[in-house]
Order: structure tokens, then C-alpha cells, then sequence
């Protein structure tokens, strides 16, 4: 009996695809350091000493709410392609595109732009499944 199915690669690629998105968001966010003067360590700028703080943060909070939600994402993607791989392949795919819609939504410098493929996946769900 094996433990994995053959399928299970697809999983892995999608974990690695991942990886490779918050490495490219992390560029952005070193992009965006040198584009607004926002220099090392400083994590988040400030409005009193930066006019374009928001637009940084924006870019920066992007790119930390990936990594935030990156451990769920893997522990979901190990244990959910262990009984379904191919459909959590999927899946998962899904959710990278989303998160990549999101980031450049909320690097646009207005936050609520995050939201925009969010209303998109949920007209297409419901038109496709009513």
C-alpha cells in the first residue's frame, strides 16, 4: 500500500508555484523600499515621517498577509492531497491566482481593490452553479 498516489506531484508543484509567488511579492516589496524610501528595518512606514507611507504599506501588507496565511495553505495542501491530490491540485491553483489578484489589488495603494477578484469568483460561482 502506498502512501502517496502518483498524482500527488501535482500537489507539490502547486506548493512550489506558491513559493515562487511570495518570493515575487517579496521583490515587489523590495521595489517598493527603494521606490517610497523606506529603508531596513523598518516594517511598516509612517504617515508623519513618509508621504507615501500608504502607498508602501499597502504593498507591504499585501505581501504579509500571504505569508501569514502560507502555513494554512501548506498544512491544507499536504493533508488534502494525501485523499485527493488532483482536486486539491486544483484547487490550490485557484487560491495562488486569487492571491496573486489580491496582492496587485492591494498595491494599487487603495486597500479595497484586494476585494475585486473576490466579488468576480463569486458571480462566476454563482451563475455556474444556479
Amino acid at each position: 500500500m502506498e502512501l502517496l498516489g502518483k498524482e500527488y506531484g501535482y500537489v507539490a508543484i502547486v506548493v512550489v508555484v506558491y513559493c515562487i509567488l511570495n518570493m515575487w511579492m517579496g521583490f515587489q516589496v523590495a521595489k517598493a523600499r527603494k521606490k517610497y524610501k523606506v529603508y531596513y528595518p523598518t516594517l511598516y512606514a509612517l504617515e508623519s515621517e513618509n508621504k507615501d507611507a500608504k502607498l508602501f504599506n499597502c504593498v507591504q501588507r499585501g505581501h504579509q498577509n500571504s505569508l501569514e496565511m502560507m502555513p494554512m495553505f501548506f498544512i491544507l495542501m499536504v493533508l488534502g492531497g494525501m485523499a485527493h491530490p488532483c482536486i486539491c491540485a486544483a484547487l490550490g491553483l485557484v487560491y495562488i491566482v486569487t492571491r496573486y489578484f489580491y496582492f496587485t489589488g492591494y498595491a494599487s495603494g487603495d486597500p479595497q481593490n484586494r476585494l475585486n477578484i473576490g466579488y468576480f469568483f463569486f458571480f462566476f460561482f454563482f451563475f455556474a452553479f444556479s
